[in-house]
């Protein structure tokens, strides 16, 4: 009765399929990879049930900072899915400092696998 429970008061989030993504983000020539980046901010927003900044004023950010914004947005989610874990008594590990390295080094499509990764575990 109480995991009934739990599941009913659970985040509506998407389940994606990682490689469908990342091909679809490479195919359209990184089109996808910005509504992808919208909807991971929406996703998380959804789970923490944190609505501060949407998605679209997430990528609208880094646009007009030339990426700059785009390290900062790593770095909160990544600490936002791991206050979430925490908060929830599941044991996590921060990635942020990994996600900001990895965008750093020009691997934002990781960054975006490793929290749609995450996400994909509280997805229904």
């Amino acid at each position: 009765m109480a995991e009934s429970t739990k599941k009913a008061s659970a985040p509506k989030i998407a389940k994606r399929d990682l490689a469908i993504t990342i091909i679809l983000s490479i195919v359209t020539c990184g089109i996808y990879g910005l509504y992808w980046f919208v909807v991971l901010s929406e996703d998380v927003n959804t789970l923490t049930d944190d609505h501060s900044v949407s998605g679209a004023t997430a990528l609208i950010l880094t646009i007009i900072t030339c990426g700059i914004y785009g390290y900062y947005w790593v770095y909160k989610l990544g600490k936002r899915i791991y206050e979430y874990q925490h908060s929830q008594g599941e044991s996590a590990s921060d990635n942020s400092v990994l996600y900001v390295i990895l965008q750093v080094f020009g691997f934002g499509i990781v960054v975006y696998a490793l929290i749609q990764d995450t996400l994909n575990k509280y997805a229904e």
